[in-house]
């Protein structure tokens, strides 16, 4: 008995330190608030600066509106990304499917965009990331949905699969409804420019959707650790 007793607290406290490395809902937060605090202050130069850490928009052209938005989108998808996958991943697989979730992911952040050199080894890495994260991310509308009312639901069914990725637009159509706000539009990555169709009814994202934005962030974090919990 002590034998086993010891075996499950091991592996409970290895678990625990592999869900800790992987989530990164913390850091996420943490990210948005910074840039809050920059676009509060009128510092767009460095909001500006800081939004690569967050996305891969090109922030050179972009006026306080753009990066906000930017946030507020990079918020919503990275909440799947950063937090619900692992969670979801790891209480199908425990830390095998926690370890492997991550490893895709960052293989997608690496190589996933296309380019001459890696343009075959990219689009596998990115639609093997799209394929582990199709649960997560409607997973995460869901409990965007639950966490806020009925706007939420509404915009996640009718925008939902309006956004050229299967998974990002389900997140940002559920924050969109939630914060009541309109997101979607033109983006720059490098000098490539995408025309994405507007997710919700509302106004364009205020700088105080930001905080609005990583509030709900954790509170879907939250719910899904609760939810994780009881299942198992």
């Amino acid at each position: 008995i002590e034998r086993v007793a010891r075996g499950r607290i091991g592996h409970g406290l290895a678990t625990a330190a592999v869900t800790w490395a992987v989530l990164g809902g913390t850091s996420l937060g943490r990210e948005g608030l910074v840039m809050a605090r920059f676009l509060e202050r009128g510092d767009l130069d460095a909001a500006r600066e800081r939004l690569p850490h967050l996305c891969a928009r090109d922030p050179r052209g972009l006026d306080a509106g753009g990066v906000t938005r930017a946030v507020v989108e990079s918020v919503a998808e990275n909440t799947s990304d950063a937090a619900i996958g692992p969670l979801f991943w790891g209480a199908v697989a425990g830390v095998p499917g926690l370890l492997m979730y991550r490893a895709v992911n960052t293989l997608d952040a690496m190589v996933g965009y296309r380019n001459p050199r890696y343009e075959r080894f990219g689009w596998a890495a990115a639609r093997l990331d799209d394929a582990v994260n199709w649960v997560p991310a409607r997973v995460t509308g869901g409990l965007v949905a639950l966490c806020s009312g009925g706007s939420a639901w509404r915009v996640l069914l009718r925008d939902g699969g309006k956004h050229p990725s299967p998974n990002a637009g389900r997140c940002e159509a559920a924050f969109a409804g939630a914060l009541g706000v309109r997101l979607g539009g033109v983006n720059e990555y490098g000098g490539r420019v995408e025309r994405r169709p507007e997710m919700g009814d509302g106004r364009a994202p205020e700088v105080r959707d930001i905080r609005r934005a990583v509030r709900l962030s954790a509170a879907v974090t939250a719910a899904a650790a609760a939810v994780i919990w009881v299942l198992r």
